[in-house]
């Protein structure tokens, strides 16, 4: 039975795990990112495996082209699956000197405001329709604010407080909405983050474990075991003794 999946932020190391992932007969695969050579590349492992592959190289905070882009994608053949999975992050520094503005303000627009756009822009078809699924790949970060990466942990928790109120909007229509919260996951942005890296996955296991969670349904797509138990639980403690503790953990400066 053939499918369409989308996924933004492709040319990351999760997308493309996530693309490679989803790639077989009968599949078509629609890729975004902002890098056009990785695409290409990407796109030639995934014909390869048997999918078939439309790519868009763009800038998710391009609003506009974002929109009019997906758009154009539900006219002809609204997905079955979108994967919203375009992301970056900044930190505060090795000395604790801040977030540069620039920096803070492009990374909301990129993980929290063009992540809403995209579900704007695809829902209709998806209503019209009557089904649809939606992944929103948000953060174990989302649990409770690291003192190094202040806006990314806030993009990420108003993330999954999005999809967890368009769950509930949604599933009457027959629409499922899933959050993603990874822990550390290999990668050049990943490797950029100030502190320890516990557990720390491939690319393609996560990928596979989000898969697994999608074709069940879950609502929180959580992993890996028991970091996702331990920032879980950062949450309930009293903020003053979580905060001692992530800086004890050695995510302070």
């Amino acid at each position: 039975m053939s499918r369409s999946v989308l996924i933004t932020g492709a040319t990351g190391s999760i997308g493309g795990a996530l693309a490679q992932a989803y790639a077989e007969p009968g599949t078509r695969l629609i890729l975004q990112g902002r890098k056009a050579d990785r695409l290409a590349e990407l796109a030639a492992q995934c014909e390869a495996q048997g999918a078939r592959v439309w790519t868009q190289a763009l800038d998710v905070r391009d609003r506009r082209a974002l929109v009019a882009w997906l758009r154009e994608v539900c006219e002809g053949a609204c997905p079955d699956l979108v994967i919203v999975n375009a992301g970056v992050n900044t930190n505060i520094g090795p000395r604790g000197e801040g977030e540069p503005w620039a920096e803070a303000q492009a990374l909301i627009e990129v993980n929290l405001l063009a992540a809403m756009a995209t579900v704007d822009a695809v829902l209709p078809a998806m209503r019209r329709r009557g089904s649809g699924q939606i992944a929103l790949v948000s953060s174990l970060a989302a649990w409770f604010g690291l003192p190094v990466t202040p806006s990314y942990c806030a993009s990420k928790a108003g993330l999954k407080a999005y999809g967890e109120a368009l769950r509930g909007w949604l599933a009457p229509e027959g629409i499922r909405v899933n959050v993603v919260m990874p822990g550390f996951v290999e990668s050049p942005m990943c490797r950029g983050m100030p502190g320890p890296k516990p557990f720390l996955w491939t690319p393609e296991r996560a990928a596979r474990a989000i898969r697994r969670g999608l074709e069940k349904d879950r609502a929180r797509i959580s992993f890996p075991f028991p970091l996702n138990l331990g920032t879980w639980a950062l949450a309930l403690l009293p903020a003053e003794l979580s905060t001692r503790l992530v800086r004890w953990l050695g995510y302070g400066h």
